[in-house]
């Protein structure tokens, strides 16, 4: 029977401590807030009213709900009044002597059955639990913030945490509306961990000028659909934070992508903090503000050099070509679908058609305007009748001999000054255009499925792409809908080069039996507001699809922690590839 927690105490009360404070007050339990001075303790007070005061004005909580809430609240700065307390969550900044001295004289003051939960996100509990006397008794509880809002609770047992201590904590998340996970002990648990060397790697190609902080923050919000961009994510974080994080989780896994980027320690040094200190990557109106005053809104490129585009070739008839073809022609775009075979583009065309059918049965299109779509899309065989298109997209399969044919094919026949754009997702554009007699005028557009939904378009430029060229797609994004931002020509541009890793890691953490697939899915989902859990995303899109692109990153960089997961390689030789074949991480044969 799990025992009764019915009073708790909490130390530390900035952002989270005080949050936790509120969630735990929230759900009828008595709380002994603990802070190290009485400015301490009205900045914790602060933190609560002006927190509350606002789930009043939002309609999520009423005047005399929050009364009753900041009454269960007890405020102290000493730590003998948690004498009587059933369990102490600990929230002081991340520094394991301070955490392990608190814990040291938690154990004089406390009773011997009261529970220790560290809220520590990278830090080792079991570290910290050596300095007490009831190293069985310490678990971690990892809130993420904000605490009243999110639902996510990592509870990290260690090797000597006391099954039922275990239970019990889960049974208490629950009753505070969270949704609890339980893993081990190791640096980053499963959200941090995951989370943060995709962080990392932003960062990184921030500081190559690989692209810049809107590109790279637009690119995984229109992209992967993510709630926030990395550099935006890091500035609400804290940049010292997420240092620190970095910092402990490097000196377990010695994993290079775990080492903090040198420009973060940089920019911690200038005291450029994020939003706590009104800047970071960004600047915002005032510390504390999610206001930013310098974001660039509108692309640099120049428009006005862009070359006419009236008519539009696309190659392929998969998913991806017949959803080109659709953006183009709802776009009033005269579209040429050019098909190996009378019968694909025919099928493509019919497959266009149920498309723009279903809009109109939803409401987004009307039927005059279905009509018209279809009405400007012309099916081709043969390379010769794409002769006067004044931008061509290749949509064919990711295998560059296939590709590199087609440019080969449509140099010989395409006029001069029009525009050739691949939207391959990971190979060498420059290998593309070193296949035609005009490299400056061939460049990577690189769509995201479904075309027709996602506002993404990667534009991706070789040393020979000219710029009147980008200019012309910067046009074409804008009057199509899209939001185009840019990179340069290397393996897994933005998207998949921040996407793929981590979903590698994923893997990684699966594969070790560190947390199982479900567990991992929810923590990211929950925890991090991510659409989809890694792999749910990794049955989405084909275990054989996100293994050659995790093998183009790891070619490309030759960075050891690019190397596909064992696991992965193993599924995809075993035939289970995800949706498609019913089985991948997960089973769909009996849904």
């Amino acid at each position: 029977m799990a025992r009764e927690i019915s009073s708790v105490g909490v130390i530390g009360l900035g952002t989270m401590g005080a949050g936790i404070a509120e969630v735990l007050a929230r759900s009828g339990v008595s709380v002994v807030a603990v802070e190290i001075d009485d400015d301490g303790v009205h900045r914790g007070r602060g933190h609560l009213e002006h927190s509350t005061e606002r789930a009043v004005s939002g309609g999520k909580l009423d005047a005399d709900g929050r009364s009753a809430l900041l009454d269960r609240i007890r405020y102290t700065t000493s730590l003998a009044e948690l004498s009587d307390v059933d369990l102490v969550i600990e929230a002081i900044p991340e520094n394991l002597e301070a955490k392990s001295d608190v814990f040291a004289q938690l154990d004089k003051i406390t009773g011997p059955d009261t529970i220790f939960v560290s809220n520590t996100s990278s830090l080792s509990i079991t570290e910290i639990g050596v300095h007490t006397a009831r190293p069985g008794k310490v678990v971690g509880m990892h809130f993420f913030n904000p605490a009243p809002i999110l639902k996510l609770v990592e509870v990290v047992r260690t090797v000597v945490t006391e099954p039922d201590v275990v239970t019990d904590v889960v049974a208490f998340a629950e009753r505070l509306g969270k949704t609890p996970v339980v893993i081990g002990d190791r640096a980053g648990f499963i959200a941090n961990a995951l989370l943060f060397g995709y962080l990392n790697h932003a960062v990184r190609m921030y500081e190559q000028r690989y692209a810049t902080r809107e590109d790279l923050d637009a690119a995984m919000r229109f992209g992967c659909g993510y709630p926030m961009g990395p550099l935006a994510l890091l500035d609400l974080i804290g940049l010292d934070t997420a240092y620190e994080i970095l910092d402990t989780m490097y000196h377990q896994s010695r994993n290079r992508l775990h080492a903090p980027a040198p420009l973060l320690k940089q920019m911690i040094t200038a005291g450029l903090l994020g939003r706590k200190t009104g800047r970071g990557f960004y600047t915002y109106d005032e510390p504390d503000s999610p206001t930013v005053t310098d974001a660039v809104t509108a692309s640099t490129v120049d428009t006005a050099t862009a070359r006419e585009v009236r008519k539009v070739g696309v190659v392929g008839t998969g998913t991806m070509a017949t959803g080109i073809v659709e953006v183009f022609a709802k776009r009033g775009y005269e579209v040429i679908l050019r098909a190996r075979s009378a019968e694909k583009a025919a099928a493509s065309v019919a497959r266009v058609k149920k498309s723009l059918d279903k809009a109109v049965v939803k409401g987004k299109l009307s039927e005059e305007d279905a009509v018209a779509a279809l009405g400007r899309i012309s099916p081709a065989v043969e390379f010769e009748e794409l002769a006067d298109v004044d931008l061509v997209v290749e949509a064919v399969a990711e295998d560059l001999a296939v590709k590199q044919a087609v440019f080969a094919a449509l140099d010989d026949v395409v006029k001069p000054g029009a525009v050739l754009a691949t939207t391959t997702s990971s190979l060498p554009v420059i290998e593309c255009a070193a296949a035609t007699s005009r490299p400056s005028d061939v460049v990577g557009v690189h769509f995201f499925n479904p075309a027709p939904v996602m506002k993404l378009v990667e534009v991706v430029s070789t040393i020979a792409t000219a710029p009147d060229v980008i200019a012309t797609v910067d046009a074409v994004c804008a009057a199509v809908g899209k939001h185009p931002v840019h990179c340069g020509d290397r393996a897994g541009f933005i998207v998949n080069a921040l996407l793929f890793p981590y979903l590698n890691d994923a893997v990684k953490m699966l594969e070790a039996h560190y947390a199982e697939a479900d567990d991992i899915d929810t923590a990211m989902k929950v925890g991090c507001g991510l659409p989809m859990g890694p792999f749910e995303l990794l049955d989405v899109v084909g275990l054989d699809v996100s293994l050659a692109i995790q093998r183009t990153l790891y070619n490309e960089f030759r960075e050891e922690g690019f190397a596909p997961a064992p696991l992965l390689e193993h599924l995809v030789t075993a035939g289970r590839l995800g949706r498609k074949t019913g089985k991948g991480f997960k089973d769909y044969s009996a849904r």
